[in-house]
Formats: C-alpha cells, structure tokens, sequence
C-alpha cells in the first residue's frame, strides 16, 4: 500500500494575547492561510484518511479550518496531546498509533518538531529558506512513506514538496 504523510505547522498565531502559550489563538492571516491549505488539498485530491492533530489552540483552530476546507468532520481530527511541544520520539510515538489502513495522514502541530521529523524522515536534505525555517507557518510538507506507521526509521521517506499558503495566491476556500 502506498503512503503519504502530510506534516503542516499550524497558521499563524497570535503573540500578542499575553496567556499561556498553549492558548495562543491564530491571527487574521492564520485564519485565512488555514482553509486555503484545506482548499488546495482538495483541490488536488489530496484528503487525508486520519487526522492527527496537537490539541493546542492555534494548531486546533487550524485543523478545524483546514478539514472544513476538505469537507471532513471535525470528528475525525485525533487531538493528541504527543504532538504539542514534542521531540522526535513524541512525534513518532503519535504516527505510530495511526490507523494502519489509513493511506494517507495529515499531521497538524508546531516547530522545531515537525521540521525534526520532516529532516528525520526525509531521504535528501531539503532546499532551506534564508532564514533557516523549511516549514513556516501553515505551511505544508508532502511525503511518501514506508509501508507501516510504526517502523520509521531515518531517511524512510521521499519528500514530494513543500507548499506555503503565499504559494496558493489563486486559491480560494470553499
């Protein structure tokens, strides 16, 4: 069976709020970069069979929004405490517990960890921005994966691309 994992970072988030970071909500912009990924998603045929998202506010504000994007039901988001401020293993740990028929995840949650995961999984080093940052907020990594969620060793996946919302102008939500 042929596997894709789909690792976004949450959209942008609101620093100003002054609460605790876990409670940090998304902007104006977050709100809107987050259906347009779920609209460019679908728009691909790209819609993921398990979802797995950090429960935290900004990651769960956009999971919300990116699977009403894709027509899925907010039922279907697994909120896993692992994926919020989580190292490699955390994140692993969570992918691991992924339904083994599910074909295709969506992974939401926050960096470094995800860029961790991401140059872990990936078999070549992707191209790197300026600034360092290879997942900016909202943004997207597609890979191919090995056969079994729970044996993901180093370099097991090809990464397909990485798309950020600035990349989708003509996309618009649905």
């Amino acid at each position: 069976m042929s596997r894709e994992l789909l690792i976004m970072r949450h959209a942008k988030s609101d620093w100003d709020g002054g609460g605790a970071d876990f409670d940090r909500p998304l902007t104006r912009r977050g709100k809107a970069d987050a259906p347009k990924v779920g609209a460019w998603l679908a728009q691909e045929g790209l819609v993921p069979d398990h979802v797995v998202s950090s429960p935290a506010r900004r990651a769960h504000q956009t999971a919300l929004r990116v699977c009403k994007a894709l027509g899925l039901p907010k039922g279907q988001i697994d909120w896993d405490p692992r994926v919020y401020d989580a190292d490699l293993d955390g994140l692993l740990e969570a992918l691991g517990c992924c339904p083994p028929d599910a074909p295709r995840v969506l992974l939401i949650g926050h960096n470094p960890g995800l860029q961790t995961l991401l140059l872990h999984l990936a078999d070549a080093a992707p191209v790197e921005r300026e600034d360092g940052k290879l997942l900016t907020t909202a943004a997207l990594a597609r890979l191919t994966m090995p056969e079994h969620w729970t044996s993901l060793p180093a370099g097991c996946a090809q990464l397909i691309s990485i798309t950020r919302p600035r990349d989708l102008q003509g996309t618009a939500p649905q």
